[in-house]
């Protein structure tokens, strides 16, 4: 229910966008078209192979160690383990997103998904090496590690103490 949700409000404000653009700057929307056609061209190739990758990856995820590690009881230690896996996986939103979701499915608990995704987030191992070392250093990037090291932790003990 919730993706009907965010689907409808998605349409809802690009319907509303193209109105303002169609009555505001009706000679720019041939290139407004454009810019989406190109987005859609470089975005369907990578969501199409994101999807397969995060189906096989589902398959793959084995369902006892989730439960025993990641599940009810689990204790901290399955929130570091989750930040860790969450550092440690080199893939966009589509697979982090279906990863995370097929753990929920097959009894992972709340917490451990919110540090997962709160761990990828932050410590990406691949956009730290690609980007941020690169751009802005070692240096910085240690010291912002550091300082966010405990986030993921943080946010999977508050979600579990709301849930």
């Amino acid at each position: 229910m919730n993706i009907l949700i965010g689907t409808i409000l998605i349409w809802a404000a690009a319907l509303w966008a193209l109105s303002r653009i169609r009555r505001d700057h009706a000679s720019e929307l041939r290139t407004v078209f454009r810019i989406a056609l190109d987005n859609f061209a470089f975005m369907l190739p990578r969501l199409v192979i994101g999807i397969l990758s995060a189906g096989f990856i589902a398959q793959l995820l084995p369902e006892e160690f989730i439960r025993r590690f990641l599940g009810e009881g689990a204790g901290i230690g399955s929130l570091l383990l989750a930040s860790l896996f969450g550092a440690l996986t080199p893939a966009g939103p589509f697979v982090a997103f279906a990863i995370s979701a097929s753990a929920l499915k097959v009894g992972a608990t709340f917490g451990v998904i919110a540090a997962y995704i709160t761990a990828w987030s932050i410590y990406s191992m691949l956009r730290i090496m690609s980007y941020e070392i690169p751009m802005l250093g070692a240096r910085f990037a240690r010291l912002r590690l550091l300082v966010s090291l405990p986030v993921p932790v943080v946010i999977g003990l508050l979600v579990q103490a709301i849930i």
